[in-house]
């Protein structure tokens, strides 16, 4: 069971005026939505995970994130630390390193390496999502990126304190009966069975024992459940984050589903309209990369920031070839990035 630390037993050091940023587009990038620092932040982390955790979340928007230049600014740990303590950040939820491509001045595509970070963990379905809009931002502004690649940076603006804030209660609107003609009939009202949102909470109890509804209890959760559908979810989508690694008994279905509808409430994404027939797909402008050995690939394929590998050799019931497997891949990807270093 894990122990609760009030405090943090190995203060992060001070950051300094010097502490080196990053390349323009490259380094830290803050992800919304974040509740305020507190005493009690990264206090279910192991000892060097919450030191790391403390420093990295001071540090300013596009600050340098490579695990050298963090080993400079954390005496205590060497690279190699550094380096299992980010793996260890990643499957925590608090952080995703990825590439991102841009196109620069002359036209040419580049690819540029960011680290997102989030003081509040987040689960793999709320990282997917977020990196999806982060892709659709970057289709939609695919303008020419003019920054020099050794230009000084701008000063970062202070940080503001970020709350999170409850979601809205959805109200009922208030309804005019319309006039109508003496023989026309009244016109049916729309019922609860036939709303998306209703029929999903309606089901879930049919497919899983442990969350048996009311038609109250869906009525209480209709308007949370309407917010992940209008912000783009499919109702599979929905019904999966509400059901998955649920506990063996559920003593109240309708305290954990709102817990869940409101804490795993996805972001909005921007309002694309729909492609006209033969449309070819978007590109994919964002790879996640795995945080332990650099292996590029897509969100859904890297749980928890690693990628099969990596994250097989994470556990210590790991099998001996699984483990040498993992061990193969972050040598060979440790000579590539020495190689394009070299270059």
């Amino acid at each position: 069971m894990a122990t609760r630390h009030p405090s943090s037993a190995l203060p992060a050091p001070a950051l300094s005026a010097a502490y080196p940023m990053a390349n323009p587009g490259y380094g830290k990038r803050s992800a919304p939505h974040q509740l305020p620092r507190t005493r009690e932040d990264f206090s279910l982390l192991p000892t060097r995970e919450r030191y790391v955790a403390g420093f990295v979340d001071h540090l300013p928007e596009g600050a340098a994130m490579s695990v050298k230049q963090l080993a400079k600014q954390l005496p205590l740990y060497g690279q190699q630390a550094i380096s299992t303590a980010l793996t260890a950040l990643s499957v925590a939820g608090h952080l995703r390193r990825v590439r991102c491509s841009v196109t620069n001045a002359s036209d040419e595509t580049r690819w540029v390496y960011r680290t997102f970070w989030s003081r509040t963990a987040r689960d793999n379905e709320w990282w997917n999502a977020y990196l999806a809009t982060e892709n659709n931002s970057l289709a939609a502004n695919s303008g020419p990126d003019t920054s020099a690649p050794n230009a000084t940076p701008p000063p970062p603006a202070p940080e503001e304190p970020r709350t999170e804030r409850a979601p809205e209660a959805t109200g009922v609107p208030q309804q005019r009966t319309p006039v109508q003609a003496p023989d026309a009939e009244p016109a049916q009202p729309r019922t609860a069975e036939a709303r998306p949102a209703y029929l999903a909470l309606a089901r879930l109890g049919r497919n899983d024992h442990r969350l048996p509804l009311s038609a109250d209890d869906c009525t209480a959760l209709e308007p949370l459940a309407t917010q992940w559908l209008d912000r783009g979810v499919s109702i599979d989508y929905l019904t999966h984050a509400l059901t998955a690694g649920l506990p063996a008994q559920v003593d109240s279905p309708l305290g954990l589903l709102r817990r869940r509808l409101t804490d795993k409430m996805p972001p909005r994404l921007p309002n694309n309209e729909n492609p006209s027939p033969g449309t070819p797909a978007p590109t994919r402008r964002i790879l996640m990369e795995c945080t332990d050995c650099g292996r590029p690939g897509q969100p859904e394929a890297l749980p928890d920031g690693l990628c099969r590998p990596c994250r097989a050799a994470h556990h210590p019931d790991t099998p001996p070839a699984e483990a040498a497997e993992a061990a193969d891949v972050r040598a060979r990807m440790t000579n590539l990035r020495d190689l394009l270093k070299s270059v």
